[in-house]
């Protein structure tokens, strides 16, 4: 009895201690997200300017984001994104993507490696939240035929957490474009599919490389979470957007857009 009564507090104890163990992790993380947010909203502060109001005959498409629908092309909102003062803070800084009525409004770096940028944000400071990266085996400066920006799934929503969104055609309806800015040129990614695929299947299939890029049309357009108008033609270049998804082991979601 003695020796149960031993035991069972010892179980006691550690249940305590492994709860209170969860919950200071819990909160560590919590404040690690909160600090990503708020690094995140200081970087905007300081490099982007107020956005040039929409030109007047396309307020109706600027309101509803309907284009994809009704057939027109979007214009590309003015940003004005200070890319000196951006790269004064991070050198690897290479464009700035922005989905208009979403959390998408982040910078892209160029990363040298998949592990980097993970974990830490455009400053260099370590964080869960990471930051938007291009794969290093992809033109950084968009001129290639496809390039490959990765971003975390946030639980919250944030970072690409919201590409979720695609694998529902009403969400694509009312976001059917992102946009692209870099010093040089101002770009419209008009969206054409949207796949869910296996990690390994992708590095397998090397779907990040260009020469891959008929195969990752083909496979993306048999797997489609959604039907787009947009059509493409040889030569075009390509914008994929690729994050965690959660119908199996090691699942990522993929967007892919044509850049205009």
């Amino acid at each position: 009895m003695r020796r149960g009564r031993i035991l069972a507090v010892l179980m006691l104890i550690t249940g305590i201690s492994l709860m209170a163990f969860a919950g200071i992790r819990l909160r560590e993380t919590q404040e690690a997200y909160k600090e990503g947010d708020t690094a995140y909203t200081d970087l905007r502060e300081r490099v982007k300017g107020k956005s040039a109001p929409a030109p007047a005959n396309s307020a109706r498409m600027q309101a509803q984001y309907a284009y994809a629908s009704t057939g027109f092309a979007a214009e590309i909102p003015l940003q004005d994104i200070d890319f000196q003062a951006l790269r004064r803070i991070n050198p690897d800084s290479a464009a700035w993507l922005y989905c208009p009525d979403t959390v998408i409004d982040y910078p892209v770096m160029a990363a040298e490696d998949y592990s980097y940028y993970l974990d830490h944000l455009p400053d260099g400071r370590w964080n869960a939240n990471g930051s938007l990266f291009i794969d290093f085996n992809t033109a950084s400066d968009f001129s290639g035929p496809l390039t490959v920006i990765y971003g975390h799934h946030m639980r919250s929503g944030k970072m690409f957490g919201g590409l979720d969104g695609y694998k529902k055609q009403g969400y694509f309806k009312q976001h059917p474009y992102l946009f692209l800015y870099t010093e040089e040129e101002s770009y419209r990614i008009e969206l054409v599919y949207g796949c869910v695929i296996g990690a390994g299947q992708w590095r397998d299939r090397a779907f990040m490389y260009a020469e891959n890029l008929a195969s990752l049309l083909a496979y993306a357009a048999y797997h489609t979470t959604f039907q787009s108008s947009v059509s493409y033609e040889e030569g075009d270049r390509f914008v994929a957007l690729a994050t965690c998804s959660y119908e199996f082991d090691d699942a990522r979601y993929i967007v892919i857009g044509v850049l205009r």
